[in-house]
């Protein structure tokens, strides 16, 4: 039995439901809780941390786990979460946009779309010796992982000969690399890999009933074959979404349920609250998500994936610090550091550093530069 299965079994008698099979407590107001418990987490509690991840959840499971009783949910999640990491410990992660603006895509949150007036001036592809440059910096600052992103429908292949050199001498650094440069053919996926990227970013952003509302240059099959693709040459993948956009409970939930249908799991899933940004087709349209509702996702991903890292990403500099203490409790476990995500604001690393004094746990570690 697993450690997840041992603890959670542990703690039946105070709100975890009975196996499947036995009957289920019929009085009391924790009624369907314990109902909708036992349709979608008894099966959970069993499985082998490792051996045992599913790729086959449905809507009705993973909804049904979303609405358990806050305190169960996060006692599920937590109790997942420290069969595969450490929990106090949070993975650092800086990201610098490499080329900004001018992207023909028409994506409806994006401040960086040639589509929408949102003030973002367009630019060339940065230097590579100022990219390592900012890279060194990151590293000081205590970030493990670099991420390089650039506004691209797709790349050229000639910008690649920078990206690849972006990505060699990042690594010489000691740091993970990270870029997401829009859709990849085979041959620009085995160029990344030769350069030895380590995770490719390409997020599905929301479900496939919202996808339309959002973005209507590429489909959503687009993405998940850019996915595949990425995944066939070696490289792990960097995918998750946007909350926040106008897009229903359902949605959210229909988005991560997609994620953990891939199989391998994505070894990061970046979960973005989406920023007010002037220009975009949805601005003073879309509706933030209530904390606690945030809070759930977190929990619901860690669970549906207990082996990737969720990571806390766009919207942070809008959480509060206890959002943000709940999201970790949750499974949460990465966060971008750094002043600037791409375009728009994020945390102090000063308030980053309080935070974690106070709750008493600490950042990742990079490794050593390597010698030359």
């Amino acid at each position: 039995m697993s450690a997840a299965s041992t603890a959670i079994g542990s703690a039946r008698r105070r709100t975890t439901p009975p196996p499947a099979g036995e009957a289920v407590p019929t009085a009391g107001p924790a009624r369907s809780a314990d109902a909708a418990s036992a349709a979608a987490g008894a099966h959970h509690a069993q499985l082998a941390p490792q051996k045992g991840l599913r790729f086959d959840w449905t809507q009705d499971e993973a909804r049904a786990l979303y609405d358990l009783p806050f305190p169960e949910l996060l006692f599920r999640a937590q109790t997942i979460h420290r069969t595969h990491f450490d929990p106090a410990v949070i993975e650092t992660a800086t990201l610098l946009s490499i080329k900004t603006g001018g992207c023909p895509e028409d994506c409806g949150y994006c401040s960086q779309s040639a589509h929408h007036k949102t003030g973002v001036k367009a630019t060339k592809l940065m230097a590579v010796e100022r990219v390592l440059e900012e890279a060194r910096r990151a590293k000081a600052a205590g970030a493990t992982r670099f991420c390089m992103g650039a506004a691209w429908r797709a790349p050229k292949d000639r910008d690649l000969d920078s990206v690849c050199a972006m990505i060699e001498g990042v690594r010489d650094l000691g740091l993970e690399t990270c870029v997401t440069l829009g859709m990849l053919s085979p041959a620009q996926v085995a160029r990344l890999g030769e350069a030895g990227l380590d995770y490719y970013n390409h997020n599905i952003d929301t479900s496939r009933d919202f996808y339309s509302q959002i973005v209507t240059t590429r489909t959503m099959d687009d993405r998940l074959e850019t996915l595949s693709e990425v995944r066939r040459g070696g490289i792990k993948l960097c995918t998750g979404g946007i909350v926040g956009m106008g897009e229903t409970v359902e949605d959210r939930i229909a988005m991560l349920v997609i994620l953990a249908g891939l199989a391998p799991h994505p070894e990061s899933v970046p979960l973005n609250m989406w920023n007010e940004i002037a220009g975009t087709p949805i601005h003073g349209k879309a509706k933030p998500v209530e904390p606690i509702a945030f809070v759930r996702l977190v929990a619901l991903a860690r669970i549906l994936m207990p082996a990737s890292v969720v990571r806390l990403s766009a919207g942070r500099h809008a959480m509060s610090d206890e959002l943000q203490a709940l999201a970790f409790l949750a499974g949460a476990n990465s966060i971008f550091t750094g002043d600037v995500l791409l375009t728009t604001g994020n945390p102090e690393r000063a308030r980053d550093a309080d935070l974690m004094q106070r709750l008493g746990m600490r950042f990742a570690t990079a490794a050593p530069s390597p010698e030359i």
